[in-house]
C-alpha cells in the first residue's frame, strides 16, 4: 500500500467519528435547540467561524467549543464568567493570560487547574490549601523549590506522585519513606545510587523491581536472593558475571535459565523463562 493511500485511509478513519459528532445533538447547557438566529456571533458563519453542531459556543459539548475558540480565540475573554463551567474551563485556555488571575477563585476545579496551568508561579499562592485534588496536581506541574518540597505532605498519592517526578533527583530522599507504594516506585526511578540502594530493602516487591533495573551491575549481590521472582530474575539478567553463581542455585528455574543463558552465552539449549511472560 502506498504512503498516499495509507494517508487517504487514516483521514477516512479520522472523519468518521467526527461525522458521527456533528450529526449529534445540538442543544446548549441548559437543554435548549441551539438556534444561530439569536446568537450574537451569527455573522460568523459567513467567514467559517462557527457552524452549528461543528464549532459553536452555545453547544454543551466542550469540543464544539473549543473548536470556536480555535477559530476566534479574540472572544475567549469574553466567556469567562460565562454560567456554564465547560465554556470557561475552555475559554481560559485561550483568554489573555492577564484575565486569568480571577478564575483562581472559580467554583469549578476544572476552571481552576487551566488557570493554575497559564498563570505564573508567583500568581499561584493564593491556592494554599485548594481542596480539589485536579487542581494541585496541576500546581505541582507548576511550583518550584520549597514550595514543590512541601507538597509532598500532600493527602493525595496522585499530587506526591507528580511531585516526586518534577523534584531533582537530590532532594527525593524526603520521599523515600512515603507511604504510597507507586511514589516509591518513582523515586527509585529517578533517586540518586545513595537512595536507590536504600530503598533495595522496601516491603513493595516493585518497588525494588525498580530498583534492582538501575543499580550498578556490582551492586546488585545484596537483592540475590530477594524473595520476589520478578526480582531475583531482572538481577540474574543485570548482575556482575562474578556474582553469578548466587543465583545458580535459585529455587526457580527461570532465574537459573537466566544465568545458564549468561555463563554460556553460545549454548542453544540455554533458554530464558522470562517469568513476566508467565
Amino acid at each position: 500500500m502506498s504512503r498516499n493511500a495509507s494517508c487517504r485511509d487514516a483521514g477516512a478513519e479520522n472523519e468518521r467519528p467526527r461525522e458521527a459528532e456533528d450529526v449529534g445533538e445540538k442543544v446548549d447547557w441548559q437543554g435548549q435547540p441551539v438556534r444561530c438566529s439569536d446568537c450574537p456571533h451569527h455573522s460568523l458563519r459567513d467567514v467559517g467561524g462557527c457552524q452549528e453542531g461543528r464549532a459553536c459556543v452555545r453547544d454543551r459539548r466542550a469540543r464544539r467549543v473549543d473548536r470556536f475558540f480555535t477559530n476566534q480565540p479574540e472572544l475567549a475573554d469574553e466567556y469567562l464568567d460565562h454560567p456554564y463551567f465547560e465554556v470557561r474551563t475552555v475559554a481560559a485556555r485561550y483568554a489573555s493570560v492577564f484575565r486569568l488571575p480571577v478564575l483562581l477563585g472559580d467554583p469549578e476545579p476544572e476552571v481552576r487547574a487551566i488557570a493554575v496551568l497559564r498563570l505564573p508561579e508567583r500568581q499561584l499562592r493564593a491556592l494554599r490549601g485548594e481542596p480539589d485534588r485536579r487542581v494541585r496536581i496541576a500546581m505541582a506541574t507548576r511550583v518550584s523549590g520549597r514550595a514543590l518540597v512541601d507538597m509532598l505532605s500532600d493527602e493525595d498519592y496522585a499530587v506526591r506522585v507528580m511531585v516526586v517526578r518534577r523534584l531533582p533527583p537530590g532532594a527525593l530522599a524526603f520521599a523515600v519513606g512515603d507511604r504510597e507504594p507507586e511514589v516509591r516506585r518513582w523515586v527509585a526511578r529517578r533517586i540518586g545510587l545513595d537512595g536507590l540502594v536504600r530503598l533495595a530493602g522496601d516491603v513493595d516487591p516493585l518497588v525494588r523491581l525498580e530498583v534492582a533495573r538501575r543499580l550498578p551491575p556490582e551492586r546488585l549481590r545484596m537483592m540475590a536472593k530477594d524473595e520476589d521472582l520478578r526480582v531475583r530474575y531482572t538481577v540474574a539478567e543485570r548482575i556482575d558475571p562474578r556474582h553469578l553463581p548466587l543465583l545458580a542455585f535459585d529455587p526457580d528455574e527461570a532465574v537459573r535459565q537466566a544465568v545458564e543463558r549468561r555463563l554460556h552465552p553460545d549454548d542453544p539449549g540455554a533458554e530464558t523463562d522470562n517469568p513476566g511472560d508467565r
